[in-house]
């Protein structure tokens, strides 16, 4: 079913709808998490538990395999970066200090819960949703809020990017190239809608604004992963416990933030069952597994347990081949099917993208402080990186693979899985849409602001 989706998604191709300077740009991922979202939310023929089940470890493995290709992509484009500057590179702040700092206690107070820290630790583009599936998994509060802001930016995000470019760019209190580095949010399509607005109003500057804004961008796709996994998901998960006691939230919720803080994965929502006391606990899958020691069930990378309506998880090596198979061979026919072109080295491309996919996995199971998401987009990077010997022939064999097309079907399933979620997304609907465009907007000007001081514009 979401092969079939994936296909439906790819013949509806790409549309755009003009709206001024901007556009809101309807691409595949989208129809694809649309049409997935519909079918899981359907109750006329519901997706059973067993289905979701099957899927789970599917979303799992191929959004970690996704990163890997995005990580071939990001290596070739290192030598760049090196020659930017620590200035430009310094704009990472900017994003922290404008999610993480000002959206995060708004978030708080609009009392989401943990799915505040998933909707303001970041601009929550792909590589983040990536991350929050596999660290968090699909069941929890961080992963929904994540979703949600994820959503909305690919769909309003570049309209919304012009819209606050062109106005602040109009009010001439800031210089149009810091406000160009500060359109640096990770999006290609917010990017160039920030950068059309400005090149209205600055024409003589346009091809200055274009390039800085670009490289701002390609910076964020680089470094803003690893800042953001290592500096602002910790402060967020820590500033998550001062902003629950500043807000008087219930003491079920505290003591949830508590554990929160020290970096565990509590099982459920607090903010759900305010009137219990104390928050039942559940490690994560990683330290399940040293817990345990259990080999089956560490086969497959597992996330927190779905809900009573949903069977265990299939365990086992078989199943575990399956699934990494699957994720490859059908990512790649999907791409095939979405670019029209196949070349028979990207079956050894696949190959090589599963294979550093599974040793991610194996990577974050000795050393579960650090997960396969962050493993494998490291790991690529390095091995598509001009220093690195033979990249050249590594890179060749992805050559023409679409990132967002090797990545459709799990975000097809994604949307499929939205069924036994809906209460809990009914709640966060609105207040996600507050925190995404606040987040959106003190991320782009922070990080102008602070370009503006340290570069003296």
């Amino acid at each position: 079913m979401g092969l079939a989706i994936c296909i439906i998604a790819i013949v509806i191709g790409e549309h755009t709808l003009k709206v001024g300077p901007a556009a809101v740009v309807l691409i595949p991922i989208i129809w694809a998490v649309l049409i997935g979202s519909v079918i899981g939310l359907q109750k006329i023929v519901p997706i059973s538990g067993r289905v979701r089940t099957v899927g789970d470890p599917q979303i799992r493995v191929g959004i970690v395999a996704f990163l890997a290709l995005l990580g071939m992509g990001i290596g070739p484009t290192l030598g760049e970066v090196a020659n930017l500057g620590p200035a430009i590179v310094l704009q990472e702040v900017g994003h922290i200090f404008g999610t993480v700092v000002l959206a995060l206690p708004v978030a708080v107070g609009l009392r989401m819960g943990r799915s505040a820290i998933g909707a303001s630790w970041s601009v929550d583009r792909e590589s983040f949703l990536a991350y929050a599936i596999e660290r968090f998994g699909i069941r929890s509060p961080e992963y929904r809020g994540v979703f949600g802001v994820w959503i909305f930016g690919s769909i309003f995000g570049a309209l919304y990017v012009s819209l606050i470019a062109g106005l602040f760019g109009s009010l001439d209190i800031l210089h149009p190239l810091a406000l160009a580095l500060g359109l640096g949010l990770g999006s290609s399509s917010m990017m160039l809608g920030g950068v059309g607005a400005l090149s209205v109003l600055y024409p003589a500057q346009a091809t200055e604004i274009m390039a800085l804004a670009g490289l701002s961008n390609l910076v964020t796709n680089i470094v803003g992963f690893y800042a953001g996994v290592f500096l602002s998901l910790p402060l967020a998960r820590k500033l998550y416990l001062f902003w629950t006691r500043i807000w008087n939230r219930p003491d079920a919720e505290v003591e949830e933030a508590k554990l929160v803080a020290r970096g565990i994965v509590p099982d459920g929502d607090a903010s759900e069952k305010s009137k219990r006391s104390e928050a039942v606990v559940r490690p994560s899958a990683s330290e399940d597994v040293l817990a345990t020691g259990s080999s089956a069930s560490s086969n497959i990378p597992t996330g927190p347990e779905g809900d009573a309506s949903d069977p265990p998880e299939p365990t086992g090596w078989p199943v575990t081949l399956f699934v990494f198979g699957s994720a490859g061979g059908l990512g790649l026919l999907i791409n095939v099917i979405g670019t029209g072109e196949f070349a028979p080295r990207q079956i050894i491309g696949t190959v090589f993208l599963i294979a550093i996919t599974a040793l991610s996995f194996l990577l974050a199971k000795w050393i579960p402080k650090i997960p396969a998401s962050v493993w494998v987009l490291g790991i690529a990077t390095l091995l598509s990186a001009p220093f690195f010997p033979y990249s050249g022939v590594l890179v060749g064999w992805v050559d023409g693979m679409d990132v967002m097309l090797f990545g459709l079907l799990q975000l097809a399933l994604i949307g499929m899985s939205l069924g036994r979620d809906v209460q809990a997304i009914k709640q966060l609907s609105w207040k996600v849409v507050i925190i995404a465009l606040l987040t959106l907007t003190t991320s782009f000007l922070a990080a102008a602001v602070l370009a503006q001081t340290v570069l003296h514009l």
